[in-house]
């Protein structure tokens, strides 16, 4: 007896042994599809679950500089910021505050590989609903202006749209001429990445063309229109509030600001912008 049940105990162990080999085989068996990429509210939540990084501590500092400008604001202080060039109202645009998360480093500064782009318009016409190019801006990957001047519009103004483009006629006393203006923004973009919110209308106003390749426009990628707009596009102001948590365009524009902040949101989903893009073209040229 003895020997029949170390028998039947060996018996049981084999079993045991042969069922968890065959489980782990089924395992190892299994196909692993990839996973689809989120857009969505799925999506959005995971972007915003997200450990902050160096975009989001930019982010920070310039929430904490707008909301110090809307104070001064509700108080009655002065609030149109001047760049340090500014000697009057009339020498130069005027622009937002000098933001503490700008790095402040030589090579920050220098113009790079990546430009953002932002225009002001004026009306014109016998209703002033046509529009005229009054101030063009540029700035850089870090957000840094490349160029932020007031343009004389060829055509004469008949509405300056101040509540909205923030452009006033005495802007236009050290203004640059049109020509001036296509051709200073031509010689920046030559050979660069374009980053714009609806970048053709800039580009239409400037009488400028640019290769598609080149450019990235925060109001055609597709994750932010699923994820923002029921798949059209979302305005800048949407985006702004809804990825950085920044309320921009309350009152006047600033073309600066409005550049700034479409790099930024460039920059939150760059790796997706530049794997679509990268698609996009391949699919193309097949």
């Amino acid at each position: 007896m003895a020997l029949s049940s170390n028998w039947l105990k060996l018996q049981e162990a084999s079993s045991t042994s042969k069922s968890k080999k065959q489980s782990k085989n089924a395992t190892s068996n299994k196909v692993h599809k990839p996973q689809k990429k989120k857009f969505g509210s799925k999506w959005r939540e995971e972007r915003i679950a997200k450990k902050p990084n160096k975009i989001m501590s930019m982010v920070y500092s310039m929430n904490d500089a707008i909301a110090k400008h809307k104070e001064n604001k509700r108080d009655g202080k002065a609030f149109e910021f001047k760049s340090e060039n500014d000697k009057d109202e009339g020498s130069s645009a005027s622009t937002p505050p000098n933001f503490d998360g700008l790095p402040q480093d030589k090579k920050s500064k220098e113009i790079g590989k990546f430009v953002a782009m932002d225009c002001e318009f004026v009306g014109i016409g016998a209703d002033g609903k046509d529009s005229a190019l009054a101030r063009i801006s540029i700035t850089n990957f870090f957000g840094h202006i490349i160029i932020d001047e007031f343009v004389k519009p060829r055509e004469t103004v008949t509405d300056w749209r101040t509540w909205v483009s923030g452009v006033k006629p005495q802007h236009m006393k050290n203004a640059i001429s049109f020509k001036e203006a296509q051709k200073r923004c031509a010689e920046i973009l030559e050979g660069r990445i374009l980053v714009g919110h609806a970048i053709k209308h800039d580009l239409e106003a400037l009488l400028l063309s640019h290769p598609r390749s080149m450019i990235r426009d925060t109001a055609k990628h597709l994750p932010f229109r699923k994820a923002y707009a029921m798949g059209k596009s979302p305005s800048l102001k949407k985006l702004s509030k809804e990825i950085l948590k920044i309320d921009i365009q309350d009152g006047q524009h600033s073309s600066v600001e409005d550049a700034r902040i479409t790099m930024m949101i460039y920059k939150s989903d760059k790796k997706e912008f530049e794997r679509l893009h990268r698609t996009t073209f391949t699919n193309e040229t097949k």
